[in-house]
């Protein structure tokens, strides 16, 4: 019999995440998309919306659906306000993340958590290993820039928001450097 194994793969915006989840797939890993499964659980979870206008006040559009752009605006106001943010989010999106692992080991010996809050949201606590995917910043900001069609100054307000690499380093139990 073969062991299951449940991995988290992470790491900082523009180090080619998709990348190694992408050759991970072609080995027959079942990848999770955390920011697939973060744009869906609201549809999943009806009370977010009405946790998150309890938090952080009106933030839906004039058709009742939430206004990211106004959410993310309020939500990244200061880290006191973004840890609400997580406190609300974190505990949904890692019940659906759990949920679409187990399916997925139906057929699966291996699924893999593309995510890059695995860390913050606590899910690595859950993950036989930790593969954290590196690369350097001059790269991460070019490939940024084209993905996301940012200018230099907005790659880098991205780029300098996140952890620094100590913290990713220090949750790896693999490193891939993607440069």
């Amino acid at each position: 019999m073969r062991l299951k194994k449940l991995v988290g793969l992470t790491g900082k915006t523009g180090a080619g995440k998709s990348t190694v989840s992408a050759y991970f797939k072609e080995k027959g890993a079942y990848i999770i998309d955390g920011d697939v499964v973060a744009r869906n659980v609201f549809n999943v979870d009806k009370t977010l919306i009405d946790k998150l206008v309890d938090a952080f006040g009106n933030i839906l559009n004039n058709d009742k659906t939430l206004n990211r752009s106004e959410l993310a605006k309020r939500a990244f106001s200061s880290p006191e306000k973004t840890e609400i943010l997580n406190s609300i989010m974190h505990p949904a999106i890692n019940k659906l993340i759990e949920n679409e692992a187990e399916k997925a080991f139906e057929n699966h010996d291996v699924v893999i958590v593309d995510a890059a809050a695995i860390i913050e949201s606590g899910f690595t606590k859950r993950c036989d290993s930790v593969i954290v995917v590196t690369a350097p910043v001059e790269i991460r900001k070019k490939r940024i820039m084209i993905r996301d069609s940012l200018n230099e100054e907005n790659a880098l307000i991205r780029i300098n928001g996140q952890k620094d690499d100590e913290f990713y380093l220090s949750k790896a139990d693999f490193i891939v450097n993607n440069d």
